[in-house]
């Protein structure tokens, strides 16, 4: 597992969704996978995502899997809203405070309208999408009827699903071909690579989302509705 983090330092954060902290020592991806209840196949196709790997040939992952699958991009949102989302809206005000452009206002007006909707759909999934989908797990497990599919499925959630990294990449843009010049070169590498960072898990997030959860409980709801 250590290997895999200094191959990529990203894989690190891929390892604290899943509650998984650093020192390693010399422990093998099973070894860590076991130690925390964790699938390694659904590990490993994490872990393709952080490195790059394109998502083609989807993993036909077990109803087991889902609230792991749950926890993980739940750790995900307290890191968006915890730790990432204030260290870039402090760098836009260390910006401001040193420049006072009016350009650098708009920036942070911006990030923070296009923050509101990440949260609200951040919320969205915490309070509605993700509870229906650990309760449809527990119903199935249980091999209880599910009445609440009557009232909502997943293809709300999917229609509720909406692109909230588009926004970002405007920001990079403006940020780096059309923000007057200034002399705080070193906030505004900072700032970017922050964007940065926050696109790169966001997208892996969405994928996560879109082709590994949501036909997951598609499959989860197809059972309920066809028993055996």
């Amino acid at each position: 597992m250590a290997e895999a983090v200094l191959s990529n330092p990203r894989i690190i954060l891929l390892l604290e969704h899943f509650n998984i902290y650093v020192p390693l020592y010399e422990k093998t991806i099973a070894d860590i996978c076991n130690e925390k209840h964790i699938d390694t196949k659904l590990f490993i196709a994490f872990a393709n995502l952080y490195n790059g790997v394109e998502y083609t040939s989807p993993v036909h992952f077990n109803f087991d899997q889902v609230n792991q699958i749950i926890r993980f991009l739940k750790n995900s949102h307290t890191y968006y809203t915890a730790e990432i989302y204030p260290d870039i809206s402090s760098i836009i005000r260390e910006m401001y405070t040193s420049n006072g452009q009016k350009e650098i206002s708009m920036v942070e007006e911006f990030f923070n309208e296009y923050f509101h909707e990440v949260m609200e759909h951040l919320n969205y999934e915490d309070e509605i999408a993700f509870p229906y989908m650990t309760s449809l797990y527990e119903h199935i497990e249980k091999d209880m009827p599910f009445t609440e599919s009557t009232k909502y499925s997943v293809k709300d959630y999917k229609d509720h699903h909406n692109d909230i990294e588009e926004k970002l990449a405007d920001l990079k843009n403006l940020l780096v071909k059309y923000l007057p010049p200034t002399n705080d070169q070193q906030k505004r590498r900072r700032l970017y690579l922050s964007l940065h960072e926050l696109e790169y898990d966001l997208n892996i997030h969405a994928i996560i989302e879109d082709m590994i959860l949501i036909p997951l409980v598609e499959r989860m709801e197809q059972s309920v509705k066809q028993p055996g």
